[in-house]
């Protein structure tokens, strides 16, 4: 697909131009996204609702470079945790320089993709309208009926199968300026982190009391995070590359679909980390599963921060027996820094920086 090498893509994104995937949930925008790229970057798994952050990456095509932003399945309408996946495509879309609109051609226009549209159109954005899932001459049909979306040519493409994606990057390319009218961050060569634990420990809320915004989807149900999203933070006057990965669950071998492949990304992002910074959950036990993450951070031969959240939830009276079991529990990584702190009142999180 690509007609150079991906290795030797620059971390600095900031001259390249910005390329939004957004759509209905299950629609595949993150196949398109791997057949963009050349390459399995984006989780993929045909259940609604897989990818729920924005997620960057870097793409090529015909010698130019640019940076496509997956998003979670978007509908401007939803309520609840779906609600908070709409804000972050629309803000993904606000900082792009063209978006890509992917439609069912099997399911036709719907209610949500037309709501989808009014948002586009506001925001000004050259929009390409990609008829997904088209892999016959009825799918063609099927795809010209999207022309009612007001849009302009529906380019039909099957993501699977690979289908009419050469001309629909020519496309994109066309859409795209040739600098970014926006940039990302106009940052070099920040300390890159890998912010890693179990799931539901508060990797989210952390990354988010750090950034001071939104970044990431966060809900009560663990495994909200399912890919790696990196943020640029200032933490203690110096910009840290943060990388919020998929919560790690019990044992990769047994898990299945979304998880599995969550669950290597975590561990290939603190094999590229300098500092690996293995979140626990304060008010419940060190598990087995806390032992492997910070086991796999010190076998990669990363520096290690070990941060206990939810401390605000710890009765001030067990706090000093629970600190006596910490440091049995935690005996053979006794030269690790630790941190008591809360994402959520943001305790302490400001030491993580001296750490």
């Amino acid at each position: 697909m690509t007609d150079a090498p991906f290795d030797d893509l620059p971390d600095d994104r900031s001259d390249q131009p910005v390329l939004a995937v957004v759509g209905r949930p299950n629609v595949g925008k993150s196949t398109l996204v791997n057949r963009i790229l050349g390459r399995r970057e984006a989780v993929v798994e045909d259940v609604p609702g897989v990818t729920r952050d924005r997620v960057t990456y870097d793409a090529q095509w015909r010698g130019r470079r640019f940076t496509v932003v997956d998003t979670g399945g978007w509908d401007p309408d939803a309520v609840g945790l779906q609600k908070a996946v709409a804000a972050q495509a629309e803000v993904a879309v606000a900082a792009a320089d063209a978006i890509l609109f992917v439609v069912d051609a099997n399911v036709g226009a719907t209610v949500s993709d037309e709501a989808v549209v009014k948002v586009l159109r506001r925001a000004g954005k050259p929009v390409v309208l990609v008829a997904n899932k088209v892999d016959d001459e009825r799918g063609e049909a099927d795809a010209a009926m999207l022309w009612s979306l007001g849009l302009g040519e529906p380019y039909a493409v099957s993501a699977l199968h690979g289908r009419g994606s050469g001309d629909l990057l020519d496309v994109i390319l066309e859409a795209l300026p040739e600098t970014p009218a926006e940039r990302f961050d106009d940052l070099a060569g920040p300390r890159r982190v890998a912010l890693v634990g179990r799931p539901n420990v508060g990797k989210s809320s952390l990354l988010n009391r750090l950034a001071k915004e939104d970044r990431v989807v966060v809900d009560s149900v663990a495994g909200t995070t399912r890919d790696p999203v990196d943020s640029f933070v200032e933490v203690g006057g110096e910009v840290w590359k943060f990388v919020d990965t998929a919560g790690l669950r019990r044992r990769v071998a047994h898990a299945s679909g979304a998880e599995y492949y969550s669950s290597l990304r975590t561990s290939a992002a603190i094999d590229a980390a300098e500092v690996a910074v293995v979140l626990l959950d304060a008010s419940e036990p060190i598990s087995e599963q806390d032992q492997r993450v910070i086991g796999m951070a010190v076998d990669a031969g990363r520096a290690l921060v070990i941060a206990f959240n939810k401390w605000d939830l710890v009765d001030e009276d067990r706090r000093p027996q629970l600190a006596k079991e910490i440091d049995r529990e935690l005996s053979r990584v006794e030269w690790a820094p630790r941190l008591n702190i809360s994402a959520m009142t943001g305790r302490s999180v400001d030491k993580l920086a001296p750490a």
